[in-house]
Protein backbone atom coordinates (compact mmCIF):
# COMPACT_ATOMS: atom_id res chain seq x y z
CA UNK A 1 0.00 0.00 0.00
CA UNK A 2 2.88 2.35 0.81
CA UNK A 3 4.31 1.72 -2.65
CA UNK A 4 1.00 2.61 -4.28
CA UNK A 5 0.88 5.95 -2.44
CA UNK A 6 4.50 6.65 -3.37
CA UNK A 7 3.81 5.99 -7.04
CA UNK A 8 0.70 8.19 -6.93
CA UNK A 9 2.62 11.08 -5.35
CA UNK A 10 5.43 10.73 -7.88
CA UNK A 11 3.01 10.80 -10.81
CA UNK A 12 1.19 13.87 -9.45
CA UNK A 13 4.51 15.62 -8.78
CA UNK A 14 5.81 14.79 -12.24
CA UNK A 15 2.66 16.16 -13.86
CA UNK A 16 3.21 19.51 -12.10
CA UNK A 17 6.82 19.67 -13.22
CA UNK A 18 6.04 19.00 -16.89
CA UNK A 19 2.73 20.83 -17.21
CA UNK A 20 4.04 24.41 -17.30
CA UNK A 21 6.62 25.13 -19.94
CA UNK A 22 7.87 28.71 -20.22
CA UNK A 23 10.75 30.05 -22.22
CA UNK A 24 13.94 29.70 -20.25
CA UNK A 25 14.00 33.47 -19.73
CA UNK A 26 10.29 33.80 -18.87
CA UNK A 27 9.86 36.06 -21.91
CA UNK A 28 7.08 34.16 -23.64
CA UNK A 29 6.16 36.61 -26.40
CA UNK A 30 4.59 34.28 -28.93
CA UNK A 31 1.49 36.46 -29.24
CA UNK A 32 3.39 39.74 -29.70
CA UNK A 33 3.79 41.40 -33.06
CA UNK A 34 7.57 41.28 -33.31
CA UNK A 35 9.35 44.00 -35.29
CA UNK A 36 12.68 42.63 -36.43
CA UNK A 37 15.36 44.74 -38.10
CA UNK A 38 18.21 43.17 -40.06
CA UNK A 39 21.22 45.25 -41.06
CA UNK A 40 24.12 43.85 -43.07
CA UNK A 41 27.24 45.63 -41.89
CA UNK A 42 29.78 43.57 -43.84
CA UNK A 43 30.56 42.67 -46.55
CA UNK A 44 29.64 45.55 -48.80
CA UNK A 45 28.49 45.45 -52.43
CA UNK A 46 31.97 46.19 -53.80
CA UNK A 47 33.33 43.59 -56.25
CA UNK A 48 35.27 40.71 -54.72
CA UNK A 49 37.83 38.32 -56.22
CA UNK A 50 38.02 34.54 -56.10
CA UNK A 51 40.15 33.69 -53.08
CA UNK A 52 39.18 36.79 -51.08
CA UNK A 53 38.27 36.33 -47.45
CA UNK A 54 35.17 38.24 -46.40
CA UNK A 55 33.97 39.05 -42.92
CA UNK A 56 30.24 38.62 -42.36
CA UNK A 57 28.74 40.99 -39.81
CA UNK A 58 24.98 41.27 -39.48
CA UNK A 59 23.05 43.09 -36.75
CA UNK A 60 19.69 41.65 -35.76
CA UNK A 61 17.37 43.74 -33.57
CA UNK A 62 13.83 43.60 -32.28
CA UNK A 63 12.52 47.16 -31.90
CA UNK A 64 10.87 46.57 -28.53
CA UNK A 65 13.69 44.45 -27.05
CA UNK A 66 11.64 41.25 -27.39
CA UNK A 67 13.17 37.88 -28.18
CA UNK A 68 14.90 37.22 -31.48
CA UNK A 69 13.93 33.60 -32.08
CA UNK A 70 15.57 32.57 -35.38
CA UNK A 71 18.20 33.94 -37.76
CA UNK A 72 19.84 32.82 -40.98
CA UNK A 73 22.66 34.16 -43.13
CA UNK A 74 22.99 32.75 -46.64
CA UNK A 75 25.04 33.41 -49.79
CA UNK A 76 23.73 32.07 -53.08
CA UNK A 77 24.28 32.63 -56.80
CA UNK A 78 21.99 35.30 -58.21
CA UNK A 79 21.13 33.33 -61.37
CA UNK A 80 20.73 30.01 -59.54
CA UNK A 81 19.36 30.34 -56.01
CA UNK A 82 19.91 26.61 -55.47
CA UNK A 83 23.69 27.17 -55.69
CA UNK A 84 24.18 28.03 -52.03
CA UNK A 85 27.78 28.51 -50.89
CA UNK A 86 27.08 29.64 -47.31
CA UNK A 87 24.13 28.85 -45.03
CA UNK A 88 24.51 29.40 -41.27
CA UNK A 89 24.10 29.14 -38.38
CA UNK A 90 23.54 25.40 -38.39
CA UNK A 91 20.93 25.86 -35.65
CA UNK A 92 18.75 28.83 -36.65
CA UNK A 93 16.99 28.99 -33.27
CA UNK A 94 19.11 31.40 -31.21
CA UNK A 95 16.47 32.67 -28.75
CA UNK A 96 18.22 35.94 -27.92
CA UNK A 97 16.00 37.37 -25.19
CA UNK A 98 17.28 40.96 -25.04
CA UNK A 99 16.32 41.78 -28.65
CA UNK A 100 19.89 42.34 -29.90
CA UNK A 101 22.13 39.83 -31.69
CA UNK A 102 25.31 40.35 -33.71
CA UNK A 103 26.34 37.63 -36.13
CA UNK A 104 30.03 37.37 -37.12
CA UNK A 105 31.84 34.85 -39.30
CA UNK A 106 34.65 34.73 -41.84
CA UNK A 107 34.22 33.09 -45.23
CA UNK A 108 36.66 32.41 -48.05
CA UNK A 109 35.58 32.85 -51.66
CA UNK A 110 37.73 29.90 -52.78
CA UNK A 111 36.53 27.41 -55.37
CA UNK A 112 33.56 29.43 -56.55
CA UNK A 113 32.88 30.27 -60.19
CA UNK A 114 34.31 33.65 -61.23
CA UNK A 115 32.36 36.31 -63.12
CA UNK A 116 29.17 35.58 -61.18
CA UNK A 117 26.90 37.73 -59.05
CA UNK A 118 26.07 36.55 -55.54
CA UNK A 119 23.38 37.49 -53.03
CA UNK A 120 24.01 37.69 -49.31
CA UNK A 121 20.67 37.27 -47.54
CA UNK A 122 20.14 37.70 -43.81
CA UNK A 123 16.80 37.16 -42.12
CA UNK A 124 15.13 36.86 -38.74
CA UNK A 125 11.78 35.32 -37.85
CA UNK A 126 9.62 34.40 -34.86
CA UNK A 127 8.86 30.96 -33.42
CA UNK A 128 6.93 29.84 -36.50
CA UNK A 129 8.85 29.84 -39.78
CA UNK A 130 7.87 32.83 -41.89
CA UNK A 131 6.05 34.61 -39.05
CA UNK A 132 7.26 38.20 -38.55
CA UNK A 133 10.04 37.47 -41.04
CA UNK A 134 12.32 40.36 -41.97
CA UNK A 135 15.07 40.08 -44.55
CA UNK A 136 17.93 42.18 -45.87
CA UNK A 137 20.08 41.45 -48.94
CA UNK A 138 23.11 42.77 -50.76
CA UNK A 139 24.49 41.76 -54.14
CA UNK A 140 28.17 41.51 -55.01
CA UNK A 141 30.20 40.35 -58.01
CA UNK A 142 33.12 37.92 -57.81
CA UNK A 143 35.84 38.38 -60.44
CA UNK A 144 38.71 36.03 -61.28
CA UNK A 145 41.86 36.32 -59.21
Amino acid sequence: MKNLWLVAFLLVGLSFVTSCKDDDDGNNNLDLELEYQVEIMSPDAVDKKVGDNIHLHVNFNERNANTIHHINVKIYQKDDATNIIYDKPVEAHIHQSNGVYEYHDDFSLNNIPPNENWILEAKAWAEEEGKNETMSTIEFHVSPQ
